[in-house]
């Protein structure tokens, strides 16, 4: 189940009472965007489903689709058209003998993490608590251990999809197998709506932990030098992040926090994969150090959620990037000398993808990945906060192979999110599956 009780769905016109309350609950960001939906429907099961996208064909609306409304961006918020809400489709079944799920868009990740692992099971839900699987997986689903276990969407068998002419059909790679290949990439472009996730489960990794560093800024170069010469090198049971932020532990002022995740199976593994770091050359410069520490993936969930607090205002964007340091290092710098104030930071992950995936409609990924989060409280701060992760991407655009469908910015700043390939099949797809355009595209897109 979802991690809070929902309310019963309903359906909201715009200028009826409870139409502003529906759309301000449908995104967790506070900063709502200026735009206005003809209807929002919350979706109680599947029935309502067919229902809004029937209703949508007779009023010859567009669909925009929420599960979680963690777009920072408000990608599902769309002037004009129908919001339809699956939130409340959050249902989840677990199978532990056959090592798998089903689970509706409305499930969180991190509810679903946590149910699995006291089975001793595993799947790689996303780093934030609170995000549903519906967009998550969609987008990509960058999650834990997903450098070893693949995005989640490598992890879905199928799904259950509502078309865009109202009629629910299961798709996987032997059935409707061109919908199967969209989903499973193509995030808040694609044309349906997801009812239920078909998911394969793992064991669960018998020592989850995390080692620590902490460094002052006067060290970006050092620190950020070290972290790119040595992207190849770290294990894939590793997920190593840099935080940039004016509010670093151990540090008096702004401050670099490297965090080191591990999942293995032994203590021996785990103190080895995590050694890079805990014996690495910058042990001695950290001001903090803390070494491998099993923690358990609620605790990890703790210290994410410390970055990412509710009732905050954020603009987000971001890159993937295979650039040289050199090249990098005048973008790094300008963004720590411009950082707003905390909980505001700057995500640096060394991610190296393998040289293959499977045939999916995400394609597009890279060594280094880099997210920009400003976060504040005040509306009165919107022109001081709201355009620093967009100015800072648009200046380092050079070296942008092309971002991540969970902090894109394609409203502001259009850029590949799948390859040039992909997009020309997921068009295709669209084209045929649906023709008069029911369900909106990527912001960025409009003539899609």
């Amino acid at each position: 189940m979802g991690e809070t009780s929902k309310t019963r769905g309903g359906s909201f016109r715009r200028g009826q009472a409870g139409y502003e309350a529906a759309r301000r609950a449908a995104l967790r960001n506070a900063l709502l965007p200026n735009r206005f939906p003809e209807m929002i429907v919350q979706a109680n099961d599947v029935y309502d489903v067919i229902r809004a996208v029937k209703l949508a064909r007779r009023e010859n609306w567009r669909v925009a689709v929420r599960s979680g409304g963690h777009s920072w961006a408000g990608n599902h918020i769309r002037d004009g058209g129908m919001l339809l809400d699956v939130s409340r489709l959050d249902d989840a079944r677990i199978d532990k003998h056959a090592l798998r799920a089903t689970a509706g868009p409305g499930c969180t990740g991190a509810g679903l993490a946590m149910r699995l692992l006291r089975q001793g099971l595993f799947f790689p839900a996303g780093h934030c608590r609170g995000v549903c699987l519906g967009g998550y997986l969609l987008q990509g689903g960058y999650g834990w251990h997903s450098r070893v276990l693949g995005p989640a969407c490598m992890s879905v068998e199928g799904i259950d999809v509502v078309t865009a002419d109202g009629e629910l059909i299961h798709a996987s790679a032997d059935e409707n197998a061109d919908l199967y290949w969209s989903a499973r990439g193509a995030g808040p472009g694609f044309f349906g709506v997801v009812t239920r996730f078909h998911l394969r489960l793992y064991r669960r990794p018998k020592l989850i932990g995390a080692a620590v560093q902490t460094f002052s800024i006067d060290k970006l170069e050092e620190v950020f030098r070290w972290a790119h010469g040595i992207r190849r090198e770290v294990p894939a049971a590793v997920e190593l992040m840099l935080l940039l932020s004016r509010d670093t532990p151990g540090v008096r002022g702004p401050g670099i926090l490297a965090i080191a995740p591990v999942f293995a199976d032994s203590w021996r593994a785990a103190w080895d994969a995590a050694s890079f770091l805990t014996h690495g050359p910058l042990r001695r410069r950290a001001s903090l150090a803390l070494p491998f520490v099993p923690t358990g993936l609620n605790l990890l969930y703790t210290g994410v959620m410390q970055h990412y607090p509710a009732d905050h205002r954020y603009a987000v964007d971001n890159m993937w990037t295979g650039a040289s340091f050199d090249d990098l290092l005048p973008g790094l710098r300008r963004i720590a000398e411009t950082l707003p104030a905390a909980p505001s930071h700057a995500l640096w992950m060394n991610w190296v993808p393998p040289p293959s995936r499977p045939d999916m409609a995400y394609s597009m990924e890279d060594e280094i990945y880099l997210a920009l989060y400003s976060v504040w409280k005040d509306a009165k701060d919107d022109a001081a906060f709201a355009q620093w992760p967009v100015e800072r991407m648009r200046e380092m655009q050079h070296l942008c192979s092309g971002c991540q469908l969970a902090d894109e910015n394609l409203g502001q700043r259009p850029v590949r999110f799948v390859s040039d390939e992909h997009l020309a099949r997921l068009d295709r797809i669209r084209a045929e599956r649906d023709p008069q355009s029911r369900f909106f595209p990527w912001m960025g897109r409009p003539n899609v």
